[in-house]
């Protein structure tokens, strides 16, 4: 009884490291965050990643909204940090809804969050975590 005891023991252990050595959810079809401000910005709206052929569209909802910021652009981040080199396009408008396409060579699939991402200050105006 003791030995299948520490067996249930350790298999739940490991069951348990190799969830939290999971990366958070990525960005796939259907994946939806709500935008939240950063850096001081007031940032608000929807997000929502579709599938498009072979490669993925960020659409942002026409809740989308940011206050202001020089040079926003729209990137990736995972694990609470902008990735650079993410960036897909220059942010068409400060408020509604909105695409853009992320190339095929970038595989969005390895992050869990869309950033508004001021290039010219490299700082975030705002990011949603994507579930």
């Amino acid at each position: 009884m003791r030995s299948t005891f520490i067996r249930l023991a350790a298999a739940a252990s490991v069951a348990t490291l190799a969830a939290l050595a999971a990366p958070a959810i990525a960005a796939d079809a259907g994946s939806t965050g709500l935008f939240s401000g950063r850096s001081g910005h007031a940032t608000s709206g929807s997000v929502k990643i579709v599938k498009d052929g072979d490669g993925y569209i960020v659409e942002l909802g026409p809740n989308f909204s940011l206050d202001n910021g020089p040079d926003p652009k729209v990137g990736f981040g995972r694990d609470g940090k902008f990735v650079p080199g993410t960036l897909i396009g220059a942010l068409k408008s400060l408020k509604g809804s909105q695409s853009y396409r992320a190339p095929a060579s970038l595989d969005i699939r390895t992050f869990d969050q869309v950033y508004i991402w001021c290039e010219r200050f490299a700082v975030p105006l705002g990011a949603a975590q994507l579930n």
